[in-house]
């Protein structure tokens, strides 16, 4: 495994537009098993900012995404969401096909319907789709639309393209829903979204509901309540939540020091760092580090 001393940070990598198709939202590749769809740097944690799939047709390697590792199956298919961090153990030939886009194209959409789908939000972490005989006749038939496509000339390229998008990520959110929630009905949680997307902004520098609240501009009573009705936690989780899941990537994809990750967390004193990671997880920081590290060997 490739580690970062505690000068580095994981690396964050840009949307790259297609220079030859010239696409600057969508980036849409086939692998044909002889060439290696991945870039070296791929091969230490990074980041993407931009939503990542992948079809997998025929190959196998092993990649992480932040703690969890995937040994790639055949048939199956693979999505991620901006700012996990990935690492992919070595690098090997596949086939099948690749969609990497960024927020830009969500919001060209113009009804509103992408950025709110299951697969997109991805409330249960999900990384891996299981496909039927059914399943893999669409997703394959559907993609090779959007392969044409994506490298045709015509007029009303960007909304044929996003219309075969629509169906493939509408699918695949339904398989999302039948695969992760065993086809619970979510309310609509729009209180809830817009919440744990300010945590997402601001966790770094905020660590209290109340200062939520006031980016909301709702009371910070009101927000726990319903918060609390709408996620089953209370307000406060959410945010613990979030600043552990960073404090294990950073433990476990790098080498900085204990009181690095703090102050990078917005802890100002180390050992408090140290005290709210046991008591959420169990571990502190530096034996999380040496016991999970260990699934590497």
């Amino acid at each position: 495994m490739y580690l970062y001393n505690e000068e580095q940070i994981v690396p964050k990598y840009a949307f790259e537009p297609d220079s030859v198709v010239g696409n600057q939202m969508v980036r849409i590749a086939k692998g044909d098993s002889v060439t290696n769809y991945m870039k070296a740097d791929f091969l230490i944690p990074h980041r993407k900012d931009y939503y990542f799939m992948a079809f997998i047709k025929m190959g196998s390697s092993r990649h992480w995404i932040d703690m969890t590792p995937y040994d790639l199956k055949s048939n199956t298919f693979y999505f991620t969401v901006p700012h996990q961090v990935h690492l992919k153990e070595e690098s090997k030939p596949v086939t099948g096909m690749t969609i990497s886009f960024s927020h830009d194209f969500l919001a060209s959409d113009n009804n509103g319907v992408l950025k709110d789908l299951p697969i997109i939000q991805n409330p249960y972490d999900g990384h891996e789709l299981s496909l039927s005989d059914q399943d893999l006749i669409f997703v394959e038939d559907i993609l090779e639309k959007i392969h044409t496509e994506y490298h045709a000339k015509h007029s009303w390229q960007h909304n044929m393209l996003m219309a075969y998008m629509k169906i493939l990520l509408i699918y695949l959110s339904r398989l999302y829903t039948e695969q992760f929630s065993a086809a619970e009905q979510l309310p609509d949680k729009v209180l809830l979204k817009r919440y744990l997307s300010k945590i997402d902004e601001s966790y770094t520098t905020s660590h209290e509901v109340n200062a939520y609240a006031e980016m909301l501009n709702i009371s910070a009573g009101h927000l726990s309540e319903l918060v609390k009705e709408q996620s089953g936690k209370p307000a406060i989780m959410h945010i613990h939540e979030r600043l552990i899941l960073e404090a294990k990537r950073l433990l476990f994809h790098t080498d900085y020091a204990i009181k690095e990750i703090a102050y990078h967390l917005g802890f100002e004193d180390a050992s408090y760092f140290n005290r709210f990671f046991k008591r959420l997880t169990n571990y502190t920081p530096v034996a999380y580090r040496d016991n999970f590290r260990e699934m590497y060997h």
